[in-house]
């Protein structure tokens, strides 16, 4: 059944919405059988990530209207788009589904921060820790130091008793 042209431009105006986010992903779902989609869906909803499907043609259009830098990779097979407001989520809860379901759902690149990236500088970005485990290590580094003092110190007084 062929989309109308209000239907088109309802499409249109939720793409333009889209591209105002910070962290875009476009994911290549070709061959994901619709159970899986509908677990990724829920997951990702769980994770407050949207996942929104259009053809390519509307996409190319909302983002050529846009003023993201940089140029838009290229956009194969059947296109979702993956946002959220969190910068990190989406490229972090899809590179999780592209392992387990590798051979039906890819990365193609994305945004981030007003820039368009490609399948590489999307999947570095979804590398990046989550805040809570930066923060961890964060804390690690400060107190390693003083750990190890601690320690010096320690030892120092059982020499001291011997």
């Amino acid at each position: 059944m062929a989309v109308t042209k209000d239907k088109k431009k309802e499409i249109l105006d939720k793409l333009r919405d889209v591209t105002k986010k910070d962290s875009i992903v476009f994911v290549n779902f070709h061959g994901l059988p619709v159970s899986e989609t509908a677990a990724m869906r829920n997951e990702l909803r769980k994770a407050d990530v949207s996942y929104f499907v259009a053809r390519k043609t509307l996409i190319r259009k909302a983002f050529e209207d846009s003023s993201i830098e940089g140029e838009l990779p290229s956009l194969d097979g059947e296109l979702a788009l993956v946002y959220a407001d969190d910068l990190i989520a989406p490229a972090r809860e899809i590179f999780k589904f592209q392992k387990q379901f590798s051979d039906n759902i890819q990365m193609l690149g994305g945004v981030f921060e007003g820039k368009f990236l490609d399948k590489n500088g999307i999947e570095e970005i979804a590398q990046i820790p989550s805040r809570e485990t930066l923060l961890g290590m964060f804390v690690n580094v400060i107190n390693s130091p003083i750990q190890g003092f601690a320690m010096v110190v320690k030892a120092y007084a059982d020499t001291k008793e011997a």
